[in-house]
């Protein structure tokens, strides 16, 4: 029992001994204590004056006064107006730095026995990722993460949309303007090489449109009748009979993309359980419809379509198979839903996709409801705002998109720029600059990409996000390389902090404000798996490193004169790195040991 819960027991017990009243521990709660009142914790009266019988101040008071004299964690209390706020006792505190001190699990909470998938990235093979590719990735991985820190057993998924027309279109033109060209041969990446083709697709196809038009055609007509398109079409009806050559050039093109996209994973630091292809699970889902229809779920209208009816749902009519027997995309995630389940018998299912989807996914998960599906209620759509970057929004298909490979790249160069005009790097070698750079550069995107609220638009700006001031990667990655040198020069001079602190009974404000955050470390854990939020964790390691600057400008560790305290300083210190490295792993963020 932590700290928190035994303050809650013994309001528990003040409330049966003074109130005559049982009240339940999960309708008790304590917040912190606002910084303009004296205390540590607040108690809130309001809710509990039917059962008090009294004043608000009263209560609190007599309920304070209990605490007091009952318990040795409370030393003193306020109370101001219904808020009954409590001063904890600096033993109790020095107990819980021991406690914390002394867990060699800290950060990871035991299994809680329920699995859980997390599918993200679900990248296109026609084209390279890009910045908004980076958000998906960055949240996917470190929800998961966070998941697995909160006990569950994880499963991250990628289902890959390797079919379709898009991907069609990308083949054409490599059929008519590549002459061969390999990834080798042109020294591009294989996503990238795809991604060309896609781009000339788009800007041919415009030619022939424009074309058309002057011929006469109405603009509509020039869309559809133009050359390339049909082809595209005719290419995806022969894909989907099998045909030899198309499926041949298909496999060849999505090989140089997959290659592609592990580099790129690679870099980003984001990994994969299982894969998923849409050329496998495009079918799935019609043995769905049919049983929807044979429990009343779904109906048919007169041309032959399939339909759920989720007006009662507070949706409308959604088509969830064409009349001549085709699937619509609806229909495909019904089978996939199944298929994953049938695979890993998860508790819940996460998609991490953007906001567009919002729709779709309310409708997908409230008909697996209404199927009945055992995971119905693990269903969870983690809903992400577009990133944009001060320059405007990111445009696809005109070759102006935000190249996740180039973004990266820029980074780790902005950062290198930055650190050596900070002067950040005396005594390293080249490979340990460049593992700086790298470590500061995509530390820097991933976690200015994080610490906004998932479901928020965002604006993405470069230079503020590598500084190393304010509330940015780097501040939390430079707080954690002037603990380490702390600890280095520690162990030089010979200060053991590696024992007991017996003896020690009195703390500074400094020192027990640090204790009071570090001791919410799990509790930020748990709060940001719930809420599938890696922004809260984000926000809580800003405070920390925050609070162990104050900490670091107000006290004194190698000037101090009793050596208790100087090894108890220290070993607040490797306290905090040890949590700002965890907690900064959970986000996918490394942390450096010098600068």
């Amino acid at each position: 029992m932590n700290l928190e819960q035994q303050i809650i027991s013994s309001i528990q017990q003040g409330f049966k001994a003074l109130f005559d009243h049982e009240v339940g521990i999960e309708d008790l709660g304590l917040q912190p204590t606002r910084k303009e009142f004296e205390g540590t914790y607040t108690f809130v009266m309001f809710p509990f004056l039917k059962v008090t019988k009294m004043a608000p101040e009263a209560c609190g008071t007599k309920l304070g006064e209990y605490l007091v004299a009952q318990t040795d964690l409370v030393t003193d209390f306020n109370v101001v107006k219904g808020f009954l706020n409590l001063s904890v006792s600096e033993t109790s505190w020095i107990r819980v730095f021991e406690k914390l001190y002394s867990n060699p699990s800290l950060g990871q909470l035991p299994p809680n026995g329920q699995k859980v998938m997390v599918e993200y990235s679900s990248p296109n093979t026609n084209k390279p990722l890009h910045l908004g590719h980076l958000r998906n990735n960055f949240l996917g991985y470190s929800v998961s993460e966070i998941l697995k820190a909160n006990g569950y057993k994880v499963t991250k998924a990628n289902l890959v949309n390797d079919r379709g027309i898009h991907i069609c279109k990308s083949m054409v033109a490599y059929q008519h303007f590549g002459n061969g060209e390999t990834p080798e041969s042109s020294g591009l990446k294989g996503d990238h090489l795809a991604g060309k083709y896609y781009v000339i697709f788009d800007k041919e196809y415009k030619k022939q449109i424009k074309e058309l038009v002057d011929q006469g055609l109405t603009e509509e007509d020039a869309k559809k009748q133009a050359p390339l398109l049909v082809e595209a079409q005719e290419m995806l009806r022969k894909w989907e009979a099998n045909d030899t050559e198309v499926v041949a050039l298909w496999k060849q093109m999505n090989d140089w993309v997959y290659a592609g996209f592990d580099t790129t994973y690679k870099k980003m630091g984001v990994d994969f359980d299982k894969f998923y292809y849409e050329s496998d699970t495009y079918l799935l889902g019609k043995d769905i419809v049919e049983e929807g229809l044979s429990k009343g779920v779904f109906f048919k209208k007169d041309n032959g379509s399939v339909w759920v009816d989720l007006s009662a749902e507070g949706l409308d009519e959604k088509l969830v198979l064409r009349g001549d027997g085709t699937s619509v995309y609806i229909t495909q995630d019904m089978g996939t839903c199944d298929l994953k389940f049938n695979d890993f018998g998860f508790d819940k299912s996460i998609y991490v996709v953007g906001n567009e989807q919002d729709y779709h996914f309310d409708v997908l998960f409230k008909i697996m409801r209404k199927l009945g599906r055992p995971y119905g209620d693990g269903l969870y759509h983690l809903s992400y705002g577009m990133v944009d970057l001060p320059t405007g929004k990111m445009k696809s298909r005109e070759g102006t998109v935000v190249d996740a490979d180039d973004l990266m790249n820029e980074m780790i160069e902005t950062a290198e720029t930055h650190t050596k005009e900070l002067g950040k790097i005396e005594g390293f070698s080249t490979e340990e600059a460049k593992v700086l750079y790298e470590t500061l550069g995509l530390g820097a995107l991933k976690y200015f990409l994080l610490k906004v609220d998932p479901k928020k638009r965002m604006l993405f700006n470069p230079q503020e996000s590598i500084e190393f001031q304010g509330n940015t990667g780097p501040f939390i990655q430079y707080s954690h390389a002037r603990i380490a040198s702390i600890l280095r020069k520690a162990e030089q001079i010979g200060v053991d902090y590696t024992q007991g602190f017996e003896g020690l009974d009195k703390l500074e404000d400094a020192e027990r404000d640090l204790i009071i955050i570090l001791n919410d470390f799990e509790k930020k854990i748990r709060q940001a798996g719930d809420d599938f939020s890696p922004a809260l964790l984000a926000q809580y390691l800003f405070d920390l490193a925050k609070e162990y600057n104050r900490f670091y400008a107000d006290l004194s560790i190698f000037n101090e004169s009793d050596k208790k305290v100087q090894a108890f300083r220290v070993a607040l210190s490797s306290l905090t790195a040890k949590t700002i490295k965890s907690g900064m792993k959970l986000l996918g963020i490394n942390v450096p040991d010098r600068m």
